[in-house]
């Protein structure tokens, strides 16, 4: 999903209170939920069709007060917003 995708989708439930909860599914067959904590955006690296990598983007890497302890994102990263559940 892209995120133009997701704001689409999002459009439909503008009749839903603001205070709302969002909630994020452990997986596909929904064996657990978590609310949503936090939203950031940073680099994806795809390994299949349903998992991947997460990496800093270059300019959150250069803020850290070590950079180098962090990977650069590999080729073929894409940026990504990335949605951390509560658990």
């Amino acid at each position: 999903m892209t995120l133009a995708e997701l704001r689409t989708q999002l459009a439909q439930y503008t009749d839903l209170p603001g205070d709302t909860i969002v909630v994020l599914a452990k997986d596909a067959e929904g064996n657990s939920f978590s609310p949503l904590a936090d939203i950031s955006p940073a680099m994806y690296l795809a390994e299949s069709t349903y998992s991947g990598e997460h990496y800093m983007t270059e300019e959150q890497r250069q803020a850290m007060d070590d950079p180098d302890e962090y990977g650069e994102a590999p080729d073929g990263s894409v940026r990504a917003v990335f949605l951390w559940p509560t658990n």
